[in-house]
């Protein structure tokens, strides 16, 4: 019997075994037939990578564990979207916005008072606490939060900014709702 004929006389006699294995692993018959046969042919793929007189189920058993371990991590990455929802939730932004936003924001930033913007990118920017911020800036913790409560309202205004709503992506349009449409 040639080395080719004995391997596959030995992977066939090991699939009680491997099924065994499979179903302990997955919980599932019809999973782990897939893992059995999965396991199976990288196994056939890789026979001369096989040191004959080692111990082959050791072999077969490592293949299917780390089969099994691949394809879970891969499924924990993955989305089941079977009528599309998910996929038709995903949306891109366009980032021109932002970049124009970010310029206003800059330009108003340097309107304001020197004190009012440096207690804002101590708190705001920088991460500081209050606490921390008082003893950068050399003064007490209630003028820390004052400054920088003024610095908000004030950015707001040069912002035009009414709520905390008005951050984030445009929100499309709804047509037919605009009043100036609807005053006719």
């Amino acid at each position: 019997m040639t080395a080719i004929a004995a391997l596959k006389n030995a992977l066939l006699a090991e699939i009680p075994s491997l099924r065994a294995f499979a179903i302990s692993l997955s919980g599932n018959g019809d999973k782990a037939d897939d893992l059995v046969q999965e396991t199976l042919m990288k196994a056939w793929a890789a026979h001369a990578s096989f040191a004959e007189g080692s111990n082959l189920r050791a072999w077969l058993f490592t293949i299917m564990r780390n089969t099994y371990f691949s394809q879970y991590r891969k499924a924990r990455r993955e989305v089941q979207d079977v009528d599309g929802e998910a996929a038709a939730r995903l949306v891109s932004h366009p980032e021109q916005q932002g970049h124009l936003d970010l310029a206003d924001f800059r330009i108003a930033l340097d309107q304001l008072s020197a004190d009012q913007r440096e207690a804002l990118i101590l708190i705001g920017a920088s991460g500081f606490s209050y606490e921390e911020a008082a003893e950068i800036c050399g003064c007490a913790v209630g003028t820390v939060k004052s400054r920088v409560n003024r610095a908000r309202q004030r950015l707001m205004q040069l912002l035009a900014v009414d709520s905390a709503d008005e951050f984030g992506p445009d929100v499309a349009p709804l047509w037919g709702k605009t009043p100036a449409l609807n005053d006719s």
